[in-house]
């Protein structure tokens, strides 16, 4: 009784499978309901692309019906194609001497047309009667999106019956199974760190197409990163080396068959962790920091689609916490810009993403002025003298700040330093007069009260701080670079 019940599911496993699977041809062609005479015509006469006035006895229903759906048709070699199959009904009528179906691509507009002639003898006999047609012959590829139109011979006006179509894709079982452009798909690889190259297998398919593959970095669409590299069908290894630079995210491999409108399948290789980034390459991602002297603009551009944000941020001592600066807050998946920036070595970019939160500081290099504030007596022996030195003209102010357990500051009191001219520079040292601000000594010194000053003629300037100033009459000169 088991086994009886065992056949059974077993029958009935194959017969939704069945009913799953697309149907198979063995050859392509026309039909047409028993007792009519039908005749195939390949070309497509221009002419019917134009419209006549039906006859006043044609109704517009005379175009009952269209039916599509995707058939396989397999070589002995198990070669495999998929073809549309377009079923029609109409009602036969005597000013009609056949019909016209017609597909276009959706992505190329490449159209392709089959008709169909009902010989004049055979008309006559069967003219009110219903007639059913099947045409078969309409190549199509994986997910192909079409445009299918009927029309009678010739066409009339508003005598037409249209339908979008989608042809199945690499996820359909029967497809993925027995359609070469979805082996693209199930190609093999493996990373080699050590030589920086993804090593790729290609299924070996007898009579298959060639196959072509590349790197190329996901976005919207797949990014060329090298040349597409074209690997033959009776290749003997079918293995080839793809090199890379960096261990991306977005870094994919791409591949498809060498056939029109073929399907294109990709495979991140390091992407949600299939594969451990190193830390090394990771940072690649914040590489592309540019800043433009000339415009003073500091501005990145992701490599990868990310989510997150990005700001401007200071260090007040080496190795505090970076603080973010006021109005610099930019989202990360797009080009980020900062105008006016002072290039400062404790200013940094702050990357808050999902894949981490990084800080960069790209101007703590010596090639970046740098200017340099210092706090000295002033000639009044009740004030002290916050000075600013530049090699370029630039213009201060400064604010007085009070510690507490827990940043930030609580800051006010801000005062306005004289300005840097361009006659008060000098390009060579930081030795020129300097602007200066002064300050009375009771106010500024302490061991909870910091000082900041930062650069008014920039957007984005970082503040520099010197804190706990002594409040002797013999402090030495205090300095931040």
């Amino acid at each position: 009784m088991l086994a009886g019940q065992a056949i059974t599911l077993l029958s009935l496993t194959w017969s939704i499978y069945q009913s799953l699977a697309i149907s198979r041809i063995m050859e392509c062609g026309l039909s047409c309901s028993q007792g009519f005479i039908c005749k195939s015509r390949m070309n497509r006469n221009i002419l019917n692309s134009f419209c006549q006035q039906p006859p006043t006895s044609m109704f517009q229903s005379v175009l009952g019906a269209l039916t599509l759906s995707t058939v396989m048709k397999c070589t002995p070699d198990n070669s495999c194609s998929l073809l549309l199959h377009v079923q029609a009904s109409l009602t036969l009528h005597e000013s009609m001497r056949g019909l016209e179906a017609c597909s276009m691509s959706l992505d190329t507009q490449e159209t392709h047309c089959h008709s169909m002639r009902v010989p004049r003898a055979s008309r006559q006999q069967q003219v009110g009667k219903e007639l059913q047609v099947h045409f078969d012959c309409f190549e199509v590829s994986v997910a192909q999106s079409l445009y299918v139109t009927l029309r009678t011979v010739p066409h009339f006006c508003g005598v037409q019956l249209e339908q979008q179509y989608h042809v199945e894709d690499c996820g359909d079982e029967d497809v993925g199974r027995n359609i070469p452009d979805c082996f693209a798909g199930k190609l093999s690889y493996w990373v080699d760190r050590s030589r920086k190259v993804v090593q790729v297998q290609v299924p070996e398919v007898p009579g298959g197409p060639d196959y072509y593959v590349r790197l190329c970095l996901k976005w919207f669409a797949c990014e060329d990163v090298g040349a597409p590299v074209q690997v033959t069908a009776n290749s003997i290894s079918g293995t080839v080396s793809l090199p890379y630079s960096h261990e991306l995210p977005c870094l994919c491999l791409e591949s498809w068959s060498a056939t029109p409108d073929a399907v294109r399948t990709q495979i991140c290789p390091f992407e949600n962790g299939k594969c451990l980034v190193p830390k090394s390459d990771t940072e690649a991602l914040w590489e592309a920091v540019r800043y433009h002297p000339g415009s003073q603009m500091l501005s990145w551009e992701p490599a990868c689609p990310m989510s997150g944000h990005i700001s401007l941020c200071w260090h007040p001592d080496p190795g505090s916490h970076c603080q973010e600066l006021e109005h610099s807050h930019r989202p990360a998946h797009v080009k980020v810009q900062y105008s006016l920036v002072d290039t400062q070595p404790h200013l940094c970019l702050k990357f808050s993403t999902s894949l981490g939160i990084w800080v960069r500081c790209p101007f703590f290099q010596p090639r970046f002025p740098a200017w340099k504030m210092t706090i000295q007596p002033a000639p009044f022996q009740s004030h002290l003298r916050v000075s600013f030195f530049s090699t370029s003209p630039a213009s201060f102010q400064v604010r007085l700040c009070h510690q507490k357990k827990m940043w930030p500051l609580v800051c006010h009191q801000t005062l306005q330093a004289t300005t840097l001219s361009s006659a008060s520079v000098s390009q060579a040292d930081l030795t020129a007069d300097p602007a200066f601000v002064d300050i009375p000594r009771d106010e500024a010194c302490g061991p909870d009260t910091c000082i900041q000053g930062w650069r008014t003629d920039v957007h984005f300037s970082a503040p520099q701080q010197l804190c706990a100033i002594p409040c002797s009459s013999q402090c030495k000169c205090l300095s931040h670079y």
